[in-house]
């Protein structure tokens, strides 16, 4: 797809670690997904439907899991949106980056896996640590994983009223640090 200019614009798959219909990191990921309209194709993963990560049911591979691998695969870069829970991040979330790190074929860790070597962001949206837990631990994971992690994180705070009426308030300061984020990424994404 071509954006603005007539360059091709990078395909960025948001992946959200709530499943909560209100959730404050879904919100903070509708307005990055605003912040790269005409820059970037963003599309949001789907993975509720996901089963707990066994290996007994690994091969053959489940349907779900080898419709998440192919969108993760034909993204340039995933954009990761975490909760904290705990002072880490969800276990929906664990179990979905689990599947996404097995290799495709029994026992083939040679040729790695649908992760392997791909760039990601990370954002959260928590309490009073703004999610730097999670993000810490996140981090970590990834690149365990083999992943290409940006070091630039942005944490936000959740406001005491969001908690009563499920709307996410951003100051002015944050809003130009999540605007400054996305650019780095797209810059990310084009290193080499």
């Amino acid at each position: 797809m071509q954006g603005n200019g007539g360059f091709i614009m990078k395909k960025i798959l948001f992946v959200v670690g709530s499943m909560r219909k209100e959730s404050f990191n879904r919100q903070r990921a509708n307005i990055i997904a605003e912040e790269l309209k005409g820059k970037a194709e963003v599309s949001f993963l789907s993975y509720e439907d996901i089963l707990f990560m066994n290996q007994d049911i690994e091969f053959p591979t489940p349907e779900e899991i080898l419709r998440v691998r192919s969108e993760v695969e034909g993204a340039d870069g995933l954009w990761i949106f975490t909760p904290e829970y705990n002072s880490s991040y969800p276990g929906v979330l664990k179990n979905l980056l689990d599947w996404l790190s097995r290799p495709h074929k029994p026992n083939d860790y040679a040729n790695g896996s649908s992760v392997t070597g791909k760039k990601v962001a990370i954002s959260g949206v928590a309490g009073k640590s703004a999610a730097a837990g999670s993000r810490g631990k996140l981090k970590d994971l990834l690149e365990i994983m083999g992943m290409k992690v940006m070091e630039t994180q942005v944490g936000v705070t959740i406001n005491p009223e969001a908690w009563a009426n499920n709307e996410l308030t951003l100051s002015d300061d944050k809003k130009e640090e999540l605007k400054k984020q996305a650019e780095e990424f797209l810059k990310f994404l084009d290193e080499e």
